[in-house]
């Protein structure tokens, strides 16, 4: 299992960008399909973006698409997700994890989580 530390939240103006990293520790990482997923107050944690282990495929939500971008180093055991053109509605904590593909979509492939990083858009 891989430990996970987000990071890279802040405040931001609608319209502004942001880009959370995400440090693994173990020497597995490489081997891991990784994920980002958030939650809003009062909402299910939602799928964001996944990039394959090698970094050659990558996936995002429709409320993301065109404004994301997922992407990893897998010398620094990191993945990033950059994040522009943000709108309130991105208001959420961030979380990554390593990752599967199931018959449901994207899923964290030990459904444990870190403490996430908080991105916060104001209007």
């Amino acid at each position: 299992q891989v430990q996970l530390v987000e990071s890279g939240g802040g405040l931001v103006q609608a319209g502004g960008s942001l880009r959370l990293s995400c440090v693994a520790s173990g020497r597995t990482f490489t081997t891991y399909d990784m994920g980002w997923f958030r939650q809003a107050p009062g909402l299910e944690r939602e799928f964001v973006s996944a990039i394959r282990w090698n970094g050659v495929g990558s996936y995002y939500a429709d409320s993301v698409k065109g404004r994301f971008t997922v992407s990893r180093d897998n010398a620094k055991n990191t993945v990033y997700l950059q994040m522009n053109t943000l709108k309130p509605e991105d208001t959420a904590v961030y979380y990554c994890a390593a990752v599967i593909l199931s018959g449901s979509g994207w899923r964290n492939l030990y459904n444990t989580w870190g403490q996430g990083t908080q991105v916060t858009v104001s209007s």
